[in-house]
């Protein structure tokens, strides 16, 4: 039981989380558990025009002169489920488990990213044991699905000079800067024909770990959407195949974990086909074999629609999809080991002779991120595709001498006596849009240890969380 876990106030509040849906754009309910918090607590509070809460905190005595500090979480999480798992995120709690040392749902993302966040800022503001100084909490709404709630910001509203982000994951690093991002839309018809070939089947590719799109993006993970493009080419390579649709894929940050395509072929080379199939699935799983191990392919007869890809129209949009930078593209010259930049294959739709796909491109490099996304572009549009580049957000550039940084590696040596990894996320954090409308806020990220965020795998470290709570309380002090 999540209660009976150390500390105590951290995981109360986390618990009371999980019993909240709040996937992006249904984050009514938890808004308004925060807004009647606060009126529990005598706290001041107000909800903007976007729909962010901010709840203020006076200064615990002797500490009025201190700088206001805000800390700033996001309220919305990932709705990612197993497909056999039955669950809806707009009416059910998320059903939490102790698995050792983790906590873990069951066969649903957690929602630790950014619950633990926000667990932590309400387990200060309802503290009088915390020495800070003037604090603001600030809880923006759709950060998931682009970060929505900090584009609304308004000036003026937040006083603070101090923002302490609480939605990294991986304790002992400090974040001093982050990725920035832009939607890459493509759309396009084709020709559709009736099918010359009497025998369909469906394929399904699914067991995929997914992820987040920048946190695991280097970690070699199967993209669905690609695997079954790579399927179908070399099906196509071997015999006559007809496409009828290929789905897969259902969020921008998420790494798709399934997909489904339905194929045509002779009912004369059902032979050919089924050894084909044999073949390039196992050299697919082979391929993804350490960083995708549980990767299945389901084959099934369907009765399909009769109504299928015009061959030459089929060839090209494949081999498109096949040259795109998907994955990690390039590494950072300035942070050995971090992700410059890179591209996911998000969402997939090929059916009844129109293709639709998202995807989102993410780098630390302003000038890399605009290149690759005018690359893309031209690609499609090379193809009579309809593109466009929607929902940018900045990056966030490192500040080394930032004072606030100072103070927290001087309050993580005293507290566990080593010196934390400064780092930069290949994620999109809302500091770089935040900073933008506060210009010369100084600010970190930190939080606990949280692996697979944006999957079903998602889980947090128990031990993280103690160290996290106890550092947060630490660096309020010191601010």
């Amino acid at each position: 039981m999540l209660l009976n876990l150390s500390p105590e106030n951290i995981w109360k509040h986390f618990y009371e989380l999980t019993q909240i849906p709040r996937p992006s754009g249904h984050e009514a309910a938890v808004i308004a558990y925060l807004a009647e918090f606060a009126k529990t607590n005598g706290l001041e509070h107000l909800v903007d025009d976007t729909g962010n809460l901010i709840i203020k905190k006076a200064a615990a005595t002797g500490r009025e002169g201190a700088s206001t500090v805000i800390l700033q979480t996001h309220v919305d999480m990932v709705p990612q489920k197993n497909s056999d798992k039955v669950h809806d995120f707009v009416k059910d709690p998320i059903e939490a488990i102790i698995d050792g040392d983790w906590v873990r749902a069951n066969e649903t993302t957690l929602g630790a990213d950014n619950g633990m966040g926000i667990a932590a800022t309400l387990a200060v503001l309802e503290s009088g044991a915390v020495s800070h100084g003037p604090l603001e909490a600030l809880f923006t709404i759709s950060e998931e699905t682009g970060m929505d709630g900090a584009f609304g910001l308004k000036p003026g509203i937040l006083k603070g000079t101090v923002l302490l982000n609480l939605d990294s994951e991986e304790e002992g690093e400090l974040f001093i800067g982050c990725a920035g991002g832009v939607d890459v839309n493509i759309d396009a018809t084709y020709k559709t024909v009736a099918s010359e070939k009497n025998t369909a089947r469906l394929v399904r590719v699914s067991g995929l770990k997914g992820g987040h799109s920048g946190l695991d993006i280097n970690l070699g993970r199967a993209n669905a959407n690609l695997v079954l493009v790579d399927l179908a080419r070399s099906l196509a390579s071997d015999l006559d195949i007809s496409v009828q649709s290929l789905k897969g894929g259902n969020l921008r940050n998420a790494i798709p974990r399934e997909a489904e395509l339905v194929i045509y072929f002779a009912a004369g080379e059902t032979g050919i086909f089924e050894a084909s199939f044999r073949e390039h699935t196992e050299r697919i799983k082979k391929n993804f074999a350490e960083a995708d191990g549980g990767m299945k392919f389901e084959l099934s007869e369907v009765t399909g629609s009769g109504v299928v890809m015009d061959a030459g129209d089929q060839k090209k949009i494949f081999k498109l999809l096949a040259e795109c930078p998907v994955g990690v593209i390039s590494m950072s010259e300035q942070m050995p080991g971090i992700v410059q930049t890179s591209n996911n294959m998000s969402i997939l739709v090929i059916d009844q002779g129109k293709l639709e796909l998202k995807m989102l491109l993410r780098s630390s490099s302003d000038a890399e991120k605009d290149s690759y996304a005018k690359k893309i572009l031209e690609m499609f549009e090379a193809a009579q595709s309809q593109t466009s580049l929607s929902g940018a957000y900045p990056g966030w550039l490192p500040d080394n001498q930032s004072a606030v940084l100072a103070k927290a590696r001087e309050s993580y040596r005293r507290l566990f006596g080593r010196e934390p990894k400064v780092q930069v996320i290949h994620a999109g954090l809302e500091c770089g849009i935040i900073g933008g409308i506060y210009p010369g806020l100084d600010m970190i990220s930190f939080g606990p240890t949280i692996k697979y965020p944006h999957s079903p795998d998602e889980k947090v470290l128990i031990p993280s969380v103690g160290k996290f709570w106890d550092f947060l309380k630490e660096l309020l002090e010191s601010v």
